[in-house]
């Protein structure tokens, strides 16, 4: 079998990375959800044989491309869809912006569950509708449950929408069968659609399973959009292709109508790169994941031995790390002392709405060696400001 290194430390300045260009040249980039590894060898050489080619016109949607991934889907998930349930969009954040504008009219809002990926903060006011957000409440081992009793409330302000994040982004959670099963029948129940981004679905660790909440039952599927993509899972979301799988006839056509001539079809190399990665890109998957895993164990285990006060939950899924410093002198901005101090960049918890006060996410989808870098640093700063 091929081995693949993902030890490599890739010069990515001198490209155009949003990732390494945000903060100055002294500042090690640890914040937005793209890794530091170079993309699958079979995506590379397909795009490769593609631009061989030479010929880049308007492109058709791949049958092929569909095959693969509803093939993906039954063999990864156990979940069967159908062809004509699927909607080639180029991007999750533009696909869930999409389908709010689709389904909620007559003003109609939008419910999400903070701390949550700041876009979904967003789309109330680019629908032109209200957002009304409940908070997950935090349990045992700092590891983070749904308010069953604030989520119902939030439906019951004239919600037409659930936003659901499933693996949660930032807090790391992969929600139960159990939990998805509620949080469905409370929408149900009230007769809300649930647009469900799952672009995480395939980077989820040892001991959890990652479950479409749309597989749940025929009804809770015809309820449901679910947004999926490779982009995290192969890094590769320059190339701009995501997909929504929408059961439901009257909701596809809802989606197309909102198209509005504004979102049109899909990136070719996104197209061609999906197809390999879904195709062939399983052995570098499971390599990555196991190299995640390591990243992960090794992030959790030094940040409780060596930051004390500092709380983060162990990361069910995505390859972001959910870090609380309230509880040290540093809880008024993390964000600005990390990047001050240790020439560090993350993210400010700050964005991701009511419960990301005090809290930085981390990104440690790199090469061990800037994950230690990163993470030294901030320790050495960590230590000199509570000794000071």
């Amino acid at each position: 079998m091929q081995t693949f290194n993902f030890d490599q430390i890739i010069d990515r300045r001198n490209s155009e990375s949003i990732k390494w260009h945000a903060f100055a040249e002294d500042v090690l980039p640890m914040w937005v959800a793209d890794m530091d590894f170079a993309a699958a060898p079979v995506i590379i050489e397909a795009l490769h044989q593609r631009v061989s080619h030479g010929v880049f016109g308007y492109p058709m949607e791949l049958k092929e491309l569909k095959e693969a991934i509803l093939a993906w889907l039954e063999e990864r998930y156990h979940w069967k869809v159908n062809a004509e349930d699927v909607i080639f969009l180029p991007g999750v954040v533009t696909a869930f912006n999409l389908v709010t504008q689709a389904v909620c009219e007559e003003g109609r809002g939008i419910a999400v569950q903070t701390p949550v990926y700041p876009p979904f903060l967003m789309v109330g006011k680019h629908a032109g509708v209200p957002l009304v957000s409940s908070q997950l409440c935090v349990g045992n081992n700092h590891r983070y449950e749904v308010d069953f009793e604030s989520f119902a409330w939030s439906l019951d302000q004239n919600t037409g929408m659930f936003l659901l994040c499933n693996p949660h982004n930032p807090v790391g959670r992969v929600f139960t069968i159990a939990e998805l099963q509620q949080m469905a029948k409370e929408c149900l129940r009230r007769k809300i659609v649930i647009c469900s981004d799952e672009i995480h679905c395939d980077l989820v660790y040892q001991g959890y399973r990652h479950v479409p909440m749309a597989s749940l039952d025929a009804e809770i599927a015809y309820r449901t959009v679910t947004l999926m993509a490779p982009s995290k899972s192969f890094n590769i979301p320059g190339l701009e292709f995501s997909f929504a799988v929408v059961p439901n006839p009257e909701i596809r056509q809802r989606i197309n109508k909102a198209r509005r001539g504004l979102i049109g079809g899909v990136n070719l190399m996104g197209m061609t790169a999906t197809l390999a990665a879904y195709r062939a890109g399983k052995p570098w998957l499971d390599q990555l994941l196991e190299y995640l895993q390591k990243n992960r164990d090794w992030l959790y285990r030094t940040v409780h031995e060596r930051m004390p006060g500092v709380k983060m939950p162990l990361p069910e899924g995505t390859y972001l790390a959910w870090l609380d410093f309230r509880e040290t002198e540093a809880a008024h901005d993390p964000f600005t002392f990390f990047l001050e101090k240790a020439r560090v960049g993350l993210n400010d918890g700050k964005a991701f709405g009511a419960g990301g006060e005090g809290h930085v996410r981390l990104n440690f989808g790199c090469p061990r060696a800037l994950l230690e870098e990163g993470v030294n640093r901030m320790i050495a700063a960590f230590e000199d400001y509570t000794r000071g």
